[in-house]
């Protein structure tokens, strides 16, 4: 068997099981048998097609692959402002949604805020996240317990 055919058949079969798994394993042997099949056109000895094969492969699978599994990554941005919902914070500049104003201070950082029902709030009152806009707080005053 001439090994020009083995190495189409072993690219062949790295794209097939490449294009089953995406997993960006198999896809840099294809570039291997790439090699391999060249030195086979070129008449060069078996020892030589199969460390090329090896040889490319692995400066491939070690050397390409993190940076294209870094440029395929979702490219969203995550942040935790959900887990603020339910959270305390302090109101720092008076709540008023008529004018559109009012911050609030959560963990050391200031937010633009509303209040949910529309009624003024003070500054230095204790409120807490309903929800979140945006990037503007919607808040409910927390009820100061009678003594």
């Amino acid at each position: 068997m001439r090994m020009e055919f083995l190495w189409l058949a072993l690219i062949v079969v790295f794209a097939v099981i490449e294009g089953a798994t995406t997993a960006l394993t198999t896809v840099w042997f294809i570039g291997g048998a790439l090699a391999a099949l060249a030195a086979a056109l070129l008449h060069a000895e078996l020892w030589l097609q199969i460390t090329l094969f090896f040889a490319v492969s692995v400066v491939l699978l070690t050397a390409l692959r993190p940076l294209v599994k870094k440029y395929l990554r979702p490219r969203t941005v995550r942040t935790n402002a959900a887990g603020n919902i339910g959270r305390e914070a302090i109101v720092t500049e008076a709540i008023d949604n008529l004018h559109e104003t009012g911050a609030v201070r959560l963990s050391g950082v200031e937010w633009s805020a509303r209040s949910a029902d529309g009624s003024p709030v003070a500054a230095g009152t204790v409120v807490r996240i309903d929800a979140i806009e945006g990037v503007k707080l919607i808040v409910t005053p927390v009820p100061v317990p009678h003594k």
